[in-house]
């Protein structure tokens, strides 16, 4: 009977929340605006870049190869990650109520999470491709074929989805009986979990695990691909063999310094007390930031890409003129 009622308790305790406040950047109505612009102005950016990268790997028959269908991927991946808090973060810039439904909130935690574990896995599909390409050279058409990048493509996109659909469940399932403020931006996970009622032992340690075991596994497996990668360079007679395969290693690298740098920090020890303001700090480095940088490093760095970005907007200026 004590556990019936203790049941019956949290199920109430749970469904008597019915929204959260997203406090976000607390300040002047001004400020607000100004922050608006420029969230705004980071989010276009991000769009435009990583659109200009998917249609160029589109448009250009010289990147129809694994590398460049990976990136391309990659880059709309990012389209969908921002998309997910960014939008919302803007809209609550113009709000007064800054208020957010249960199922919103836990809609938007699941996705932002899920699309962030595919960038990873995406990370690993792409460090595996350089090494194969470097390492193997001469088996890598036979190796990468087809079935095998779709296959990884296929498996890239799903394994956030899977994955992660345990520990957002999980912290669902904890009673919320109030406060309902969030003192971030989006609804992340520490924060809420910090909200509910009773401290659940075995939740944190499973989002801490899956997170630990995720982000410490997809790392380790790109630096050892990167390990391999930079002996078998190493090994090269030519020095301009050694120049073009350090050259199409090196925005990856920026890339996975970028995302996994400020991630690590952040999500393996959630009980680490970070500061809040550190926090949105962070969140907002990986969420805003390092999406913007993406398409510039990759564009910048690779002379395939670049050629493929001039001549498609020679192509569309051509057109206009016409």
């Amino acid at each position: 009977m004590p556990s019936r009622l203790m049941n019956v308790s949290s199920r109430e305790t749970t469904s008597s929340i019915s929204h959260f406040i997203l406090m976000g950047f607390p300040s002047s109505p001004e400020i607000q605006f100004l922050y608006f612009g420029l969230f705004s102005g980071a989010y276009i950016l991000t769009l435009l870049g990583n659109a200009a990268i998917i249609c160029a790997v589109c448009w250009d028959w010289r990147l129809h190869t694994p590398m460049y269908i990976f990136l391309g991927n990659f880059s709309l991946l990012e389209i969908c990650y921002v998309t997910t808090t960014i939008p919302n973060m803007l809209a609550n810039f113009l709000s007064t109520s800054k208020s957010i439904s249960f199922v919103s909130c836990f809609t938007q935690f699941y996705f932002f999470f899920c699309f962030g574990y595919d960038e990873g896995f995406f990370l690993c599909i792409m460090a595996f491709d350089r090494y194969l390409a470097i390492c193997r050279p001469l088996h890598y058409p036979h190796i990468m074929s087809k079935q095998l990048y779709t296959g990884l493509v296929i498996f890239g996109w799903s394994c956030g989805f899977i994955l992660f659909l345990t520990p957002v469940v999980l912290i669902s399932q904890l009673p919320y009986c109030g406060p309902n403020i969030i003192n971030h931006f989006v609804c992340d996970p520490v924060p809420l979990m910090m909200l509910s009622c009773s401290a659940d032992i075995i939740t944190q340690l499973t989002y801490s695990t899956f997170n630990a075991v995720f982000m410490i596994g997809t790392l380790l497996f790109i630096l050892c691909s990167y390990a391999l990668v930079i002996l078998a360079v190493l090994r090269m007679p030519s020095e301009a063999g050694k120049c073009k395969a350090f050259s199409t290693c090196a925005s990856h690298l920026a890339v996975v310094t970028l995302f996994y740098g400020s991630i690590l920090v952040m999500y393996v020890s959630p009980g680490s007390g970070h500061p809040m303001k550190t926090q949105k700090f962070i969140t907002l480095f990986y969420s805003v930031i390092t999406p913007l940088c993406n398409p510039l490093i990759y564009s910048l760095r690779n002379k395939e890409m670049k050629a493929a970005l001039r001549k498609m907007f020679r192509t569309e200026q051509g057109v206009h003129k016409i």
